[in-house]
């Protein structure tokens, strides 16, 4: 299986053509075989998504799932650890200033 995965243009979103548009759901995301390509083309051009790129999946009981840790990382969203979100500057963080 391979899907069609890009970052919508308004809000960097991760997204996942479902053959009649994008979705934020990677369960919506379809099997684009040898279409990727093209697709990937058409919707950048038409300035729909941003950086759109096919990849290997396999499809399972509860949907897609992307072949490779990297995209099954980026289908979970913009975080997967809350503390890697502390900023630099939070002493918290065990930042230090010199």
């Amino acid at each position: 299986m391979r899907i069609l995965t890009g970052n919508d243009l308004a809000s960097g979103d991760v997204t996942w053509w479902t053959g009649t548009g994008w979705s934020r759901h990677l369960d919506d995301a379809i099997d684009v075989a040898d279409q990727g390509e093209a697709i990937a083309r058409a919707e950048e051009g038409a300035r729909r998504v941003n950086v759109p790129y096919v990849i290997d999946a396999t499809m399972t009981a509860d949907g897609p799932r992307p072949a490779h840790i990297k995209d099954r990382i980026r289908a979970l969203g913009p975080t997967v650890r809350p503390d890697l979100t502390l900023k630099p500057a939070d002493p918290n963080a065990g930042s230090w200033v010199i």
